[in-house]
């Protein structure tokens, strides 16, 4: 190994891998009393921590414990590995194991205590031969393997490798191996992405300046996509290789295509039906006006309702198709160039919404909103929802409803406050399903498609939707949106 990674190693974070490595771990002082058990060595021995610290390592053993064993022993000078014994399980049965010892000393060379790893092969015996093999390989790997790095990074299912300034392969798990084949003398562009030059987006020299990058790669035959996420390694000031871990997403990404084509295919459905329905209704109002105009004098009462109820009912049609079909546009606009200037949105809502303001009374205040990347008609639909909920539910409670905005260093958001009864926690969450209405939604008219649409909104674009209350009662909308540079 040589000398840069052997700096490389020394240097990765002990507490991470006592803890993570999958072998049995634990530290005892001078006098072999346990001060440190992993998270292994409990799954293996049955002891917790808890019960395991603060005892001398020979309850262990029970009664077939050498006094003198290898640790601390006068004619043990070096570490010890490879070393079959048994440990006694907590509940009583014996646990046949392979273990590695090693001394603990201060930085002046003494001995201030001693670490033991061990691996349980009680159920291993039968692939002995296996086990032999693998034995072998790790006595070649010792140094690699009593930092704990090739335990987890072998250990993982996912591909990954070190590579130094040079593109020089360092490292490579088996994962890795078993997509690439053998290394040789190739480097990292060589031997992974089979090409003769640097790689146009290789992100080396950026992750070199302490940045975390992510790509989308194709490895291996055939083809898979990979997630990637590059690191500099080690976690210190100034790296000196990168870490790259990989992630197969070609199942994800097949999952997401056929999502997105359901998605396109069920708009596409809701804005056909929506307007196709929508035809017949503009007729259907307008004889029963000319019904009720013409002959509403020869009509007896239940003549009359029956007519009121048809052009209700239809309106109420004709409003859930409006809103279904506006639901089915949300995220097929482009998001703009130039950041949009929301106070005026706003105040064009406002505007459009003057005779019902007029009539309940409602005084709704706008202040200074920051700007957006967002298209004009969402952005207009996901005031207007907001606004016409609170016109609906809360005006009678209080008229005043506030519109307010800040902008954060990764986000926009944005708040619709009233002072009405409220939403009661349990529903915060369903009112923005489709056709969910609140329990404070009994006589008031409405299809249950404002809020899911503000919701969709917010999705598409990146962001989020939520309610909470009103300090001193009320409903407070919050949409998330994150700043698109």
């Amino acid at each position: 190994m040589n000398s840069s990674l052997h700096k490389l190693l020394s240097e990765y974070p002990l507490e991470t891998l006592l803890q993570t490595i999958p072998a049995g771990l634990f530290l005892v002082d001078i006098n072999k009393t346990i001060i440190y058990w992993n998270a292994e060595a409990a799954r293996i021995t049955g002891y917790s921590a808890e019960e395991a610290i603060g005892q001398h390592c020979s309850f262990l053993c029970g009664e077939s414990c050498n006094a003198d064993c290898d640790l601390f022993s006068a004619s043990t000078q070096q570490s010890n590995t490879g070393i079959n014994c048994s440990f006694q399980h907590k509940d009583g049965r014996t646990i046949s194991l392979t273990k590695n010892v090693d001394f603990l000393r201060d930085k002046d060379g003494k001995i201030v205590g001693g670490i033991e790893a061990f691996v349980d092969i009680s159920r291993l015996k039968k692939l002995e031969s296996n086990l032999r093999s693998a034995v072998a390989e790790r006595t070649q790997e010792l140094e690699l393997e009593k930092t704990g790095l090739r335990a987890v990074l072998d250990g993982m299912v996912d591909p990954a490798y070190i590579c130094d300034a040079n593109y020089n392969i360092s490292f490579a798990n088996r994962s890795m191996l078993n997509i690439i084949g053998d290394i040789g003398d190739k480097l990292c562009y060589q031997a992974i992405y089979k090409k003769q030059d640097v790689c146009s987006d290789c992100p080396l020299s950026e992750v070199l300046m302490g940045h975390v990058v992510h790509q989308e790669k194709t490895l291996g035959e055939p083809g898979r996509t990979y997630e990637i996420v590059n690191s500099p390694y080690p976690l210190a000031e100034n790296p000196t290789h990168k870490l790259g871990v990989s992630r197969d997403i070609t199942e994800r990404l097949e999952y997401r295509r056929r999502l997105q084509q359901t998605n396109r295919e069920l708009d596409a459905f809701v804005s056909t039906v929506s307007h196709d329905l929508r035809s017949p209704l503009t007729p259907l109002i307008g004889f029963a006006e000319l019904l009720e105009e013409r002959y509403g004098d020869q009509l007896d009462d239940i003549g009359r309702d029956c007519i009121v109820e048809i052009k209700q009912t239809a309106e109420k049609m004709k409003d859930l198709l409006e809103d279904l079909l506006s639901l089915s546009q949300v995220g097929k606009l482009e998001t703009p160039q130039s950041l949009l200037d929301a106070t005026s949105l706003a105040e064009e809502v406002r505007l459009e919404l003057a005779d019902i303001i007029r009539v309940t009374g409602a005084k709704i205040t706008i202040g200074k909103l920051p700007k957006v990347k967002i298209s004009a008609p969402l952005l207009t639909n996901l005031f207007r929802n907001l606004m016409n909920n609170a016109l609906k539910y809360a005006v009678k409670t209080n008229p005043c409803i506030e519109v307010s905005g800040k902008k954060y260093p990764d986000r926009v958001r944005y708040k619709v406050v009233d002072h009405g009864p409220g939403i009661v926690s349990e529903e915060r969450e369903g009112i923005f399903e489709p056709f969910k209405r609140g329990s404070q939604s009994k006589g008031v008219s409405g299809t249950g498609i404002g809020l899911a649409t503000v919701a969709k909104i917010a999705r598409v674009s990146g962001g989020h939707a939520w309610v909470e209350e009103t300090p001193g009662g009320g409903a407070t909308f919050i949409v998330d949106f994150p700043i698109n540079d």
